[in-house]
């Protein structure tokens, strides 16, 4: 199996940075089930590429997934791993480029955190569905997509084509989120896995596909591929990205609006539309003609934000250009008048650091955002929000852990990239301790249904700024 990987960002070699091998070196990586080695085919200030080459071992994956495995046969021993991408490169990936697939890199930070010009290549991969649903997966990720199909036998032409296909992607992406797009779909195009899917599954799939799966037009077919089509997986996967990410479209596949496994009322209500009502009551309580929605993510809320009456101003800021990007087509923001654009700035921004940009709104929005700050830096999200940017209100929602042993199949936090989350005394004194230090009061709420011991799912507190003296 092979995967090439080239840049032509000048100086070119900083690619070999972001992936953490160096480009005049041969590494191998030995797998359970054969060895991946990562060289350089070229090296230079103009362009540089990197390849990964796995060399599969049939007889020790044979030893390794025995009798367990689906397909417990001679098909074990022959069969296209030795040469078709599928799910074992995508486990070669993860491992062999797991720090840049997290998009560390030290010694360019900066890089690693923008977008980059790349090109992707796989010689020879599987895909159920053809050049089409190749198209169909990676067009909205911002790829522009060569899917050649591969004839079977080029002196036959009459036999028509493989199901295979020649892949080339080129665009300008965050090379983690380009690995982490791979280690998705690379299994869901071959719609095989070689191993045995569990729970564990759901939660690989939201680490590595995150808020692009969330607001990906296909998100229901890359699911239900990625989990081997296995209706209680599916199910679970789905509700979380509806409810952890905010991101999933009113109207979309009803499987999506099974958000809570004992609330039948919010099969037909998702809590993520509760949770979005429940701010737009707050906020025209509150009469605010201006409003930030800090950690924006694709835009959902800023829709709902620029459709209701009365508001004139409406800011939408988040920490990912992806999400921002995703935002501005939802918002259909090159389609506005001038008059309408005028009421909306999308930026950029780390809500950890002043920015003169926060502030000058009626109110500000942390809706499902505090979770996923690491608790050291909290502190500095606070004297930010509360005490430079000061709005006249800010309303935050956060999950109510309490309410965690109710979700079907949840072990642990509800979503794999939040740091931590409250339960009802501890968001309860979070909020007194907020009001008391940067003048204001404080309301607290449940969002969904309330569950007799465990209370609601979300809670949700409005803080109302005191005037004083040096206001």
């Amino acid at each position: 199996m092979l995967l090439t990987i080239s840049t032509t960002h000048r100086p070119a070699t900083d690619l070999g940075y972001l992936l953490h091998k160096h480009p005049d070196r041969v590494q191998e990586f030995e797998q359970s089930f054969g060895t991946a080695t990562v060289l350089y085919p070229e090296a230079g200030e103009e362009r540089c590429t990197a390849a990964l080459m796995l060399e599969v071992d049939p007889v020790r994956l044979a030893r390794r997934v025995g009798r367990n495995a689906p397909d417990f046969s001679l098909a074990q021993y022959v069969n296209d791993r030795s040469y078709a991408a599928s799910s074992l490169l995508g486990v070669a990936l993860a491992d062999v480029f797991g720090t840049a697939r997290s998009g560390i890199c030290k010694a360019r930070p900066e890089l690693a955190g923008r977008a980059i010009p790349l090109e992707l290549s796989i010689p020879v991969l599987p895909c159920r569905g053809g050049a089409e649903i190749a198209r169909r997966l990676f067009e909205p990720l911002g790829w522009q997509v060569d899917a050649e199909p591969i004839p079977l036998d080029e002196g036959f032409p009459e036999w028509g084509d493989s199901r295979y296909l020649r892949l080339t992607l080129t665009g300008e992406v965050r090379l983690a989120d380009a690995l982490g797009q791979l280690h998705v779909l690379l299994p869901v195009l071959d719609e095989s896995k070689h191993y045995w899917q569990g729970l564990d599954e759901v939660d690989k799939l939201l680490r590595s596909g995150g808020e692009w799966l969330a607001t990906h037009p296909d998100r229901t077919l890359i699911t239900r591929r990625y989990l081997g089509r296995r209706g209680g997986l599916t199910r679970i996967a789905l509700a979380r990205l509806a409810e952890l990410d905010g991101a999933a479209e009113e109207g979309s596949d009803p499987e999506a609006a099974e958000e809570e496994a004992r609330q039948p009322e919010e099969r037909r209500v998702p809590l993520n539309r509760q949770r979005h009502d429940a701010v737009l009551r707050a906020i025209a309580d509150l009469g605010a003609r201006s409003v930030i929605d800090l950690g924006c993510g694709p835009g959902q809320l800023l829709d709902r934000l620029l459709r209701t009456p009365g508001i004139e101003r409406v800011a939408g800021c988040d920490v990912s250009a992806r999400s921002l990007q995703y935002a501005a087509r939802r918002l259909r923001v090159d389609r506005m008048t001038e008059r309408q654009a005028g009421r909306l700035e999308l930026f950029q921004g780390a809500l950890t650091y002043e920015d003169p940009r926060f502030a000058g709104y009626d109110v500000a929005v942390l809706m499902e955002v505090v979770e996923h700050v690491d608790p050291p830096r909290l502190a500095a999200l606070e004297r930010v929000v509360f005490g430079a940017a000061r709005p006249g209100a800010v309303v935050v929602t956060t999950p109510n852990r309490e309410y965690n042993v109710l979700y079907e199949g949840l072990d642990g936090l509800r979503h794999p990239d939040h740091r931590f989350e409250w339960d009802r005394a501890e968001f309860a004194a979070w909020c007194e301790r907020i009001a008391a230090a940067y003048g204001y009061a404080v309301e607290r709420h449940g969002v969904g249904e309330v569950d007799q011991t465990y209370g609601a799912p979300t809670q949700l507190a409005i803080f109302t700024r005191e005037e004083r003296a040096d206001d």
